[in-house]
């Protein structure tokens, strides 16, 4: 890749020029060495033209961060030294971004950088509970074990977003077949027979009458209802672009019947999770959860959160700031009471996460379970409703034939 470069010399001239390196962190760090200043860096296109390029979000997986974590927690316990450790890592990484953003972390801590400091600065690349417990191993000096424990703690919200993944797929599954079959039938098959039973010249019944009409009026205007719907969409995108517009919109879900008793145990396992990771790896409380609130999905729960760290800083208890909130489930604040009067706040947070998770699985199961059966009931009343309203009109001429 190339490079445009403003530097500065030890005589004070700016000089500009043209270099070509694999990544922006290695350039600089030749340039430095050099005992040039960098005064700014752009990145130019394969022309000579800066490169312009539409914004794509970069994104590592879940599993291969958690490899890469567990390889240099094995090179760190096996004692080798952590720049060693990253260049090993590295260059044994095969997600291309990972392995772009590993070459970067190597470059500046190999130049002199702390490891939290080279992750943070990848901006949202990587979870700030990752980066807080790297800061907090590298200063107690147990930077091995923190990995080790941010493993754990990843696993652990992994599987359970996966499980609640999975338990939505085959409902999700249903419902896709199901409109794809009442699509089938209402713009295709329906013309067929109105075109048949305008051939008739006869009176229809008011369903089938209907049944025509919607089909019709979808073939004649779907360009119109497809404009709307991008219209609408583009509408809403915009208002959730907004501040506090996410907030105000996981709040609804919250409050949604259902979804929102889910939502609100997820949030609370994530808070307790992060939180009791961050406490085991040497975090005070007032810092974990300034961290934890920028960690949770649910954007009102994180508002709750920084509200419950304010206070926590000006002297509250925890659990009674978490219970003037009116968000966290009173079994949670219950929990968080008894660990801070006997002392073992971190471990009654591990079994509050826990507590929720079995909640949560319990909840999906029960769920799955009703439904599927619900599910093929409404599709097939809903397919049954929409050819009883087709084929009427021939039950009536067969009846007067008789």
């Amino acid at each position: 890749m190339q490079f445009r470069c403003r530097l500065g010399t030890d005589t004070g001239e700016i000089v500009e020029g043209v270099y070509t390196a694999d990544t922006e962190a290695k350039l600089r760090r030749n340039l430095e060495d050099k005992g040039l200043y960098v005064l700014s860096i752009r990145r130019r296109g394969v022309s000579g033209l800066p490169a312009f390029a539409l914004p794509r979000r970069r994104r590592v997986a879940s599993r291969d961060f958690i490899v890469f974590n567990q390889e240099l927690a094995a090179l760190l316990r096996a004692g080798i030294p952590l720049v060693q450790s990253l260049d090993i890592v590295r260059q044994r990484a095969e997600n291309p971004v990972l392995k772009a953003v590993l070459d970067d972390v190597y470059e500046r801590v190999r130049g002199g950088a702390a490891l939290s400091d080279a992750f943070e600065v990848q901006g949202d690349l990587f979870p700030g509970v990752y980066t807080a417990s790297v800061l907090a191993g590298e200063k107690s000096g147990g930077l091995e074990e923190v990995l080790r424990r941010y493993i754990a703690y990843a696993r652990v919200i992994s599987s359970v977003r996966r499980r609640t993944i999975s338990a939505l797929v085959y409902p999700g599954i249903l419902l896709l077949l199901s409109l794809v079959v009442v699509a089938v039938i209402v713009l295709q098959v329906v013309p067929e027979f109105g075109d048949f039973y305008a051939g008739m010249g006869a009176e229809l019944p008011l369903a089938t009458r209907i049944l025509t009409s919607v089909s019709t009026a979808l073939r004649e205007s779907w360009l119109l209802i497809l404009v709307a719907s991008a219209a609408v969409a583009g509408v809403l995108w915009r208002w959730l672009a907004r501040p506090g517009r996410r907030a105000l919109l996981d709040r609804i879900l919250l409050r949604a019947p259902a979804v929102g008793s889910l939502a609100r145990k997820f949030a609370t396992s994530q808070l307790a999770r992060t939180l009791a990771t961050l406490l085991g790896g040497g975090i005070p409380l007032v810092g974990a959860l300034d961290v934890a609130a920028r960690s949770i999905g649910n954007r009102h729960v994180a508002e709750q959160v920084a509200s419950v760290s304010r206070e926590v800083r000006e002297g509250r208890a925890l659990a009674d700031s978490m219970a003037a909130r009116g968000v966290f489930p009173p079994v949670a604040v219950r929990m968080v009471e008894v660990g801070e009067s006997s002392g073992a706040l971190q471990e009654m947070l591990n079994s509050t996460a826990d507590f929720f998770d079995e909640e949560i699985e319990t909840t999906l199961t029960r769920f799955m379970t009703l439904i599927e059966p619900v599910l093929l009931v409404v599709m097939g009343v809903v397919i049954a409703a929409l050819l009883l309203a087709l084929y009427w009109p021939l039950l009536q001429l067969g009846s007067v034939v008789q």
